[in-house]
């Protein structure tokens, strides 16, 4: 269980979407802050999907070659397969020449969300309204809140709620395995959030030249993490369904 909760947690933290999300909230007026609702918004999602998960369970793995447990390895081995087909549907896309300008709805999202936006200054305006920041701000929050939940890895995060299936909550190792998969998943974006803190303008200057990299290499890097990560589940939930 814990090798396959670090890969899929290094598979979330390093797709790519989430960040440029993330670089774009940062670089409008009280952008740190904005930045930590993002990070908190996130973490609740990745809290909340472990703690259905281990209700439903009571905290105990289901018996092997039981109902829930062959069901929870027939889940997997479907994602796994899902992402193995949209990491193919993305290369062939990009081999076609399709890719760089089939912005994803969570890409597009991040770029268009008028709350989120800052002016050249890096100030937020109001997007022509004539809104001022501290008009502005109380949404601004909820925008940032509701474009972590949207820039969600979605299919990751499921396939790391069916590897939860197998929590087994009576071994205090569990909740450090947990606790890992949470800061894993994470950690792009609290460095991110450290390195705004700590060097406001040089961060933002960097993130924002760091999406823009990401923009144009992005493709390559869903086809990468989604090829990798669902040939692993498949296999690993082939093995175990057979063995």
């Amino acid at each position: 269980m814990v090798l396959d909760l670090m890969l899929i947690a290094l598979a979330i933290t390093l797709y790519p979407l989430p960040l440029m999300a993330f670089a774009l909230v940062v670089s409008t007026a009280r952008g740190v802050w904005k930045g930590l609702v993002f990070i908190l918004a996130w973490l609740a999602c990745l809290v909340a999907v472990i703690a259905v998960v281990l209700a439903v369970t009571d905290g105990q793995p289901p018996p092997p070659r039981s109902p829930p447990g062959v069901a929870g390895l027939a889940a997997k081995l479907a994602i796994g397969v899902g992402l193995v087909f949209y990491g193919l549907h993305r290369r062939r896309l990009m081999r076609a020449g399709a890719a760089p300008g089939d912005a994803s709805a969570a890409d597009a999202s991040a770029g268009q969300v008028p709350e989120v936006r800052g002016g050249p200054s890096g100030g937020a305006t109001g997007e022509g309204t004539g809104e001022s920041a501290g008009d502005r701000g109380e949404g601004s929050f909820w925008a940032s809140a509701g474009l972590a939940v949207l820039v969600q890895p979605w299919g990751m995060v499921a396939a790391g709620a069916t590897t939860v299936l197998e929590a087994n909550t009576s071994q205090p190792a569990t909740f450090v395995a947990l606790f890992g998969f949470c800061l894993l998943a994470s950690a792009s974006l609290l460095a991110a959030e450290l390195y705004i803190v700590f060097a406001p303008e040089v961060a933002q200057a960097r993130l924002l030249r760091l999406r823009g990299w990401l923009k144009e290499h992005a493709q390559q890097a869903i086809v990468v993490l989604c090829l990798v990560l669902g040939l692993w589940l498949t296999a690993k939930s082939l093995y175990q369904l057979t063995s």
